[in-house]
């Protein structure tokens, strides 16, 4: 892919119409979502899919999630049943992705599932995405905008160091609230695909216990090595070994800390930024453990897809 002159714009209604007409040529406009930055594409483009692709060095086989602007385009796109359209209704616009089965006129690119005959769908909450879904007014599919593998990015300037050069655009929108991205749930009976930003406890209130995902990719996030700094992560760390820098949680001494009162959704939300801000030092990350219920699982996932062997 040749280098491209990546151009920053504001999220007005000058910036989100220059970035809908980018992607009705086939372009990639990265653009924040209440979790994190997009990498956007047509979703109907399968060649501006594989741009999708080619930018982040992800494999094929991993399939995208489809952003949309409500349940309606939604419902044009993949079939519910009574429990998953329960769950759209509960839960969008906000961080649940639903893995369904794809109609056979949804339009949407084969790239985009992966060959599979299910489709990754989601509502946004982020009011810049949400104004860019109504300004582009199709389907837009989007992974997180970072290189494939790497920590995600939950401002422009992460876009911009790591896949500056490999889109056209990226919409500055300010940092992402949530920090952590979508829980997915899919398949009969429902199963937790990827833990993310919806508690899972919130949404087995309407579905009761949640399966367990297989072995089969099935959704994005499921690849058991991703979202890596470079340097080696040594988890369930009280404390940094020498030449190591220390990611906290809770009271305790520490070079970072994702919430010093102990608050999960504040340590959601600082996650990947405190990430990008230790992988910087170039040292070794120690992390402390972190409770392992309601966004502590999102938390703790991410953290050892972080620290797997590569």
């Amino acid at each position: 892919m040749s280098k491209l002159q990546t151009e920053i714009l504001t999220s007005d209604a000058s910036g989100l119409a220059t970035a809908a007409d980018v992607l009705a040529r086939g372009g990639l406009v990265a653009f924040p979502t209440e979790t994190v930055y997009g990498l956007g594409a047509d979703a109907r483009d399968n060649r501006a899919v594989a741009r999708v692709f080619a930018a982040k060095g992800r494999p094929s086989f991993n399939p995208l999630i489809v952003h949309v602007p409500d349940l309606a385009a939604a419902q044009s796109i993949a079939r519910f049943d009574d429990i998953s359209l329960e769950l759209a209704q509960a839960f969008w616009p906000g961080p649940l992705t639903l893995v369904l089965p794809l109609r056979a006129d949804s339009g949407i690119a084969p790239l985009v599932t992966a060959g599979l005959d299910t489709v990754a769908l989601r509502v946004p909450a982020h009011p810049v995405g949400q104004a860019l879904l109504h300004a582009f007014n199709g389907p837009i599919a989007a992974p997180s905008a970072n290189p494939s593998g790497r920590i995600s990015p939950t401002t422009a300037t992460h876009v911009a160091d790591g896949l500056g050069g490999k889109l056209d655009a990226i919409v500055d929108g300010g940092a992402c609230t949530v920090g952590l991205e979508s829980t997915i749930v899919g398949g009969t009976p429902p199963a937790l695909l990827r833990p993310g930003g919806l508690p899972t406890e919130e949404i087995e209130k309407i579905t009761g216990p949640l399966a367990k995902a297989g072995d089969t990719i099935t959704a994005p996030g499921q690849i058991k090595s991703h979202y890596a700094p470079n340097a080696p992560v040594r988890l369930n760390a009280n404390a940094a070994h020498a030449g190591e820098v220390l990611l906290g949680f809770g009271p305790m001494q520490s070079d970072l800390n994702l919430s010093i009162t102990g608050d999960l959704i504040e340590a959601a939300a600082n996650l990947f930024e405190h990430l990008h801000r230790l992988n910087d030092t170039g040292k070794p990350i120690a992390i402390a453990p972190i409770p392992n219920t309601g966004l502590g699982r999102a938390i703790n996932d991410r953290l050892q897809r972080a620290a797997a062997p590569r």
